[in-house]
């Protein structure tokens, strides 16, 4: 029996890169999956078919997590549609980078309702829907841990709220059994920051492993917390970087 079976799920931005990676993980440790996206339904659909293609009911939500509505609706339309929540991954986020004299009031906003306030919506409404013994794991980053370069300012610092959310959360749904973790990722190798690309070889010297991680090794990590055997892990930061804060 796969370590999900019976549970159900819903990623936040599941239509690409880590957030597909960690779907398509979880439905094949058994969980039942729904997803959300912005635009790019065919992508979305795909990922969708692809679950299905385990042998586990998937489906798709379009929410944008700017909306503060949205964002706590996919949870609530998730739980309706799946029957129950088990497991929440805020995984949706975007990343602003340039210098802090170029940074826009539109940037801020943008940045910090995306990846903080529809996390903390998100996971507001599913404190009220999970089950005992659920989960809530957020996609933090590394750089809050260690910044090799200038330039990262804003997004860091939206990415460092969920430290800060996650902790005192985790207390909170104790009682409850309800785990709430943070992972880190680095270099992680997706379309919107290839190991190819113009900016991988300064990413990769910053690892102490010299590569890139890949989608999947992000969604081992997410699989693992959601599962029984991390039922003691909470309020924690798990880091899956390449050794890029060692």
């Amino acid at each position: 029996m796969s370590s999900l079976t019976g549970k159900t799920a819903l990623v936040t931005g599941g239509s690409r890169g880590m957030g597909a990676a960690i779907a398509l993980r979880l439905a094949h440790e058994g969980a039942d999956v729904a997803i959300t996206y912005v635009k790019g339904e065919p992508a979305a659909l795909d990922v969708v078919a692809k679950i299905e293609s385990t042998g586990r009911r998937g489906f798709a939500v379009k929410a944008d997590a700017a909306d503060p509505g949205d964002a706590a609706g996919a949870v609530e339309r998730a739980a309706d549609d799946l029957g129950r929540l088990d497991i929440l991954v805020n995984n949706a986020g975007i990343g602003v980078l340039g210098p802090i004299g170029d940074l826009t009031l539109a940037d801020v906003d943008r940045v910090l309702d995306i990846n903080v306030r529809a996390v903390f919506l998100a996971s507001q409404a599913a404190a009220g829907r999970l089950g005992d013994g659920g989960r809530i794991i957020s996609t933090g980053s590394a750089l809050v841990r260690h910044t090799g370069a200038g330039g990262s300012t804003l997004y860091a610092m939206s990415k460092a709220a969920l430290i800060g959310m996650t902790k005192p959360l985790a207390r909170e749904l104790a009682g409850r059994g309800i785990t709430v973790n943070v992972i880190h990722p680095g270099a992680i190798d997706t379309d919107m920051n290839p190991a190819d690309g113009p900016f991988a070889e300064p990413q990769k010297a910053a690892a102490a492993l010299g590569r890139f991680g890949s989608a999947d090794e992000v969604a081992s990590l997410v699989a693992y917390l959601a599962g029984e055997e991390a039922s003691f892990i909470t309020g924690s930061e798990l880091v899956v970087d390449g050794g890029h804060a060692a």
